[in-house]
């Protein structure tokens, strides 16, 4: 039996964030560097996005690169930056083909070397018209981060007269987070075995369920990203009702 037949795909979720954590260790394991592990995790991740797109998510949201792994050591940052510019660039044109739509979510200042936030920008620019559905990849981001973003602009906005901060709510809140067009994550996965949020996705997860998985990222594949959905179709949501 095909493993897709046992997914409602009326029932899918809405928004699927993922947490691709265990590159170090499935490297470590291995006898590897750990950024061999990082390098290993680019099948996993595009091979995830071919499932979601055979699946018929609509958006996907992967965790690669936080605010916090500015402190891991200089080699390793230095890496991740070039190996998350030269993975746009190898695979820019496989998203376009697809159709699926690309866009980033983090802080873009320093210390984010200016060259790849110009890519990052080309690569949003070029694939705005998809509607297939759309990837969006936290980039020097941080739910907490997020969040004092949002009340900065929101203090801004109350200080030039065009938000009365009476009028402050939830949607004000939304509306001013990196990618408010996004609907709330219904699911979220997360590799490796560990069991929290690290900071991601805060407020867009606060009713999500969570799936976590043993594998290191390296890893997983589209058949994991099935069996989490499988996972919360069986689940009963109530949202504080009875």
């Amino acid at each position: 039996m095909n493993v897709l037949d046992g997914i409602d795909r009326s029932r899918l979720p809405a928004h699927v964030g993922v947490i691709m954590d265990g590159n170090g260790r499935w490297a470590g394991e291995r006898g590897l560097p750990r950024n061999a592990g990082h390098s290993a995790g680019e099948e996993a991740l595009f091979d995830t996005v071919e499932g979601a797109l055979e699946l018929g998510l609509r958006w996907l949201t992967v965790y690669a690169f936080s605010t916090e792994n500015w402190k891991r050591p200089p080699s390793e940052v230095r890496f991740l930056m070039g190996f998350n510019r030269d993975l746009l660039v190898r695979r820019a044109d496989d998203l376009d083909e697809r159709r699926v739509r690309v866009r980033f979510i983090g802080r873009r200042g320093r210390p984010v070397p200016r060259g790849l936030v110009q890519l990052m920008e080309r690569t949003e620019a070029r694939t705005a018209h998809h509607t297939r559905m759309t990837l969006q990849i936290a980039f020097n981001y941080g739910g907490r981060a997020e969040l004092v973003d949002a009340a900065r602009r929101i203090a801004a906005d109350a200080a030039e007269g065009s938000l009365r901060p009476d009028r402050v709510d939830e949607r004000s809140i939304r509306a001013r987070l990196y990618g408010p067009e996004a609907p709330d994550v219904d699911l979220l996965v997360r590799t490796s075995g560990e069991q929290r949020l690290s900071n991601f996705l805060l407020w867009e997860a606060a009713y999500a369920e969570l799936v976590f998985t043993d594998g290191y990222w390296p890893d997983f594949r589209r058949g994991d990203l099935y069996a989490a959905v499988g996972e919360f179709q069986r689940r009963a949501r109530r949202f504080g009702r009875v």
